[in-house]
């Protein structure tokens, strides 16, 4: 869980605040030989103060961290996010054992929903098979944005991955947020606060503060 003082504000036309010595870290996603994601690697941490600033624009020299490039490029920074929790618009599919919660808006595109043989909205008609249910649930719990999670009973709570209260950077892709940090958007409200979310570092999400998988399509890159 978050301390006290740990929290992400999300400046007007500015960068993401970062407050509570929130550690910061890089993560990469390990592939198959197909190019599939399988799982995470932690990288090295990044060396931050007490409170940070990070780059949601786009255009930062300085990557991760803001250099006030926002100013001088034309940054859409308008907040399109659905305020509303999670469970006003999630879909749910019905497995044996096992339902999915899919929330489409939130997803990042990842890809650990999915391999070249099959997906996990057509491995829950089988998840009567404990193996099959296994893989289903591991590979739910590896999705970084919170798009997509899982219940064991129809009407039982969801349940989440234990994962740490950091950011972490992905490779030309979204910030990953875990733990349960608080966000607030500009004009004071906070976000529902997940255990999992990202948040756009390309600058042109039409989800904003969140990402939609734009990265991909714009070619990022924070190099």
């Amino acid at each position: 869980m978050p301390t006290e003082d740990q929290k992400i504000t999300v400046r007007a036309r500015g960068p993401y605040i970062v407050e509570g010595s929130v550690p910061l870290v890089y993560k990469k996603p390990i592939t198959s030989e197909h190019g599939e994601p399988l799982t995470w690697q932690k990288g090295r941490a990044i060396p931050t103060a007490h409170t940070y600033t990070l780059c949601r624009c786009g255009a930062s020299g300085t990557m991760p961290f803001c250099n006030g490039a926002h100013a001088s490029v034309d940054f859409d920074a308008g907040e399109a996010a659905d305020s509303e929790p999670i469970a006003a618009r999630e879909k749910t599919y019905e497995g044996n054992g096992l339902a999915i919660k899919d929330d489409r808006s939130l997803c990042m595109q990842a890809g650990f929903c999915s391999n070249r043989v099959t997906n996990v909205w057509k491995m829950v008609e089988e998840s009567g098979d404990t193996q099959v249910r296994a893989q289903i649930m591991a590979m739910i719990e590896r999705c970084p944005s919170g798009a997509l999670s899982y219940t064991v009973e129809p009407d039982g709570d969801v349940i989440e991955p234990d994962l740490p209260s950091e950011i972490a950077v992905t490779p030309d892709g979204a910030l990953w947020v875990s733990g349960n940090i608080p966000i607030q958007v500009p004009g004071g409200q906070f976000l529902e606060t997940r255990n999992r979310v990202t948040l756009c570092r390309c600058g042109d999400s039409k989800n904003k503060p969140f990402c939609d998988g734009t990265h991909k399509e714009k070619g990022f890159t924070d190099q």
